[in-house]
């Protein structure tokens, strides 16, 4: 028989399997006038450990990013190496397509991501490289690597692509998925298309201002444009700016950093305080929090053990038990909370956004966002029917315990529910 662990880690994983992606929304674009070619890239998203750092390895490079993938240090949202060659990340939605078997297979990717700066130089030599891989591992990511000529490659998960046009901007969307861009609605795309319809300009106040236009800024917790590169890939120089914040820049010289040797720096200590950040990083949630993480796996096995143990307790003493329903109706509900915890410890887009909380995609989660308010609305029938089997003695002492402490727990849940704003749906 399998064990109650294997049941549920597998339980998990199938929960898992009806959860959405996280979605970074992340803009670039890049312009080329008379030989010099400037890449901007706005990383947006709301972790709260910015970084930029510069490895010797190769040919040297600088890096921009704020996700630590453990051992492997921060995982490169963007960068330049010594010979001018750029690159971006992006998430999108990708096509369903067969992975390459034959091809060799991404191991690490954040290794792997830093290595094509370490070994090329040129786009043409990162097509040649990138295409020794099965890319079909990026299934969420869309890439866009630029070199000091002006050209361009586009890797997505099944295709790679050259361009050479002076001017180009790119979102969350697949380029080879799109006929008509002009059909594009996302607001950073429009935005940079707009601003770069009838002009174009390489100095750094045109692409400060043209960054500034792609940015984002959420209106719930303010969160959005956390990094915002400017590679120069002719002089070898990159500007920051930080939390979308375009008054302040700090500059670096790719050589100058190279050599001092390995290094990176906090972006937070290179700038001057910022309230909208400091609301962000003192927001609470599973990604920011251990405490708060810590809470919502317990809710997960609480409930978990919940749904089991009253499932079992109705269809076995439902005619010898008083208030038997109670249990009937734990069931459904303690999957239903043990699932929502689920989602809650993983798809953290649901903290930034508006309520009800909307997937980019059809899925589950976008239903699960109500759930909320049925905890809400069930709550005081609840607490009344927990008090009513403790003052008459009807259940025993174990069962007695197990209501009690759901229904603590759904009080602690809906303080948390409220403090994250997921009953907001009318600001």
């Amino acid at each position: 028989m399998m064990s109650l662990r294997s049941t549920t880690f597998l339980l998990a994983g199938f929960l898992l399997s009806l959860i959405g992606l996280q979605a970074h929304a992340c803009s670039m674009y890049k312009v080329t006038v008379n030989g010099k070619t400037m890449v901007g890239c706005n990383h947006d998203t709301w972790l709260i450990t910015p970084r930029i750092w510069f490895e010797t390895t190769g040919y040297g490079a600088g890096f921009t990013g704020a996700r630590l993938d453990g051992a492997n240090g921060f995982a490169p949202q963007s960068g330049m190496n010594v010979h001018g060659l750029a690159f971006s990340r992006l998430s999108s939605a990708t096509p369903e397509n067969q992975a390459a078997p034959n091809k060799k297979q991404v191991v690490n990717p954040t290794l792997y991501l830093k290595d094509i700066l370490h070994r090329c130089k040129t786009v043409d030599e990162v097509k040649n490289y990138v295409d020794q891989y099965d890319h079909s591992f990026f299934s969420e990511d869309v890439f866009i690597y630029v070199d000091r000529s002006g050209r361009y490659l586009v890797v997505e998960p099944y295709t790679t692509t050259l361009g050479q046009e002076a001017k180009y901007v790119l979102a969350n969307f697949c380029p080879s998925q799109v006929s008509d861009f002009s059909s594009i609605k996302q607001p950073r795309y429009v935005n940079g298309s707009s601003f770069l319809k009838n002009k174009i300009d390489t100095s750094l106040s045109f692409c400060t201002a043209l960054s500034d236009t792609m940015h984002v800024c959420r209106k719930k917790i303010g969160d959005g444009t956390l990094i915002t590169s400017i590679w120069d890939l002719k002089a070898g120089k990159t500007n920051l700016f930080f939390y979308h914040d375009y008054s302040h820049t700090v500059q670096f010289d790719l050589k100058t950093e190279l050599a001092k040797g390995d290094h990176i720096l906090d972006m937070t200590s290179l700038f001057p305080p910022n309230k909208e950040f400091k609301a962000l990083a003192d927001f609470k949630t599973p990604i920011t929090s251990e405490a708060v993480d810590l809470f919502l796996r317990g809710c997960f096995c609480l409930f978990f053990f919940s749904a089991i143990f009253f499932g079992i307790g109705y269809f076995i003493n439902r005619k010898s038990t008083k208030y038997a329903y109670i249990k009937l109706l734990l069931f459904p509900l303690s999957l239903l909370l043990m699932y929502y915890s689920l989602v809650l410890a993983t798809e953290v887009n649901i903290f930034y956004f508006p309520a009800p909380y909307k997937d980019y995609k059809p899925s589950m989660v976008t239903v699960a966002s109500y759930i909320p308010f049925l905890l809400l609305i069930i709550l005081i029938p609840m607490l009344q029917l927990n008090r009513k089997i403790i003052v008459e003695r009807v259940w025993g002492w174990f069962p007695k315990l197990m209501l009690t402490l759901n229904s603590l727990t759904y009080i602690a849940l809906i303080f948390l529910f409220m403090y994250w704003g997921l009953y907001d749906v009318f600001s």
